[in-house]
């Protein structure tokens, strides 16, 4: 099975997303929305297509993720999510000077 690009971040951004605590702890949450129907049911995560796109998109849940109606294949759904940061990594800045080469 390959992953593309968008259901790998939204898989990234759900796991961390739907993370309880670091709401708890009073952090930035900016709350994104995802429209579509149902592909896929488990209990780690919801698979939706949007419209009639080829794109499906991955969102991971867990025991603390509320459903509201009988989630299921087929199902016409609204998912709401957010986006938090698990790690950062800063690179150093290019300290080498530029040369005009062109007086």
């Amino acid at each position: 099975m390959t992953m593309n690009t968008p259901t790998l971040l939204a898989i990234s951004f759900a796991i961390v997303g739907f993370s309880a605590p670091a709401h708890a702890a009073g952090t930035s949450k900016t709350s994104h929305q995802l429209t579509g129907t149902v592909t896929e049911v488990a209990d780690a995560k919801i698979v939706i297509q949007k419209g009639k796109s080829k794109t499906t998109w991955e969102i991971a849940r867990n025991a603390a993720t509320k459903v509201t109606g009988d989630l299921k294949v087929g199902a016409k759904v609204s998912i709401q999510y957010t986006m938090t940061a698990t790690a950062v990594e800063v690179k150093p800045a290019d300290t080498a000077p530029t040369e005009n080469k062109n007086p």
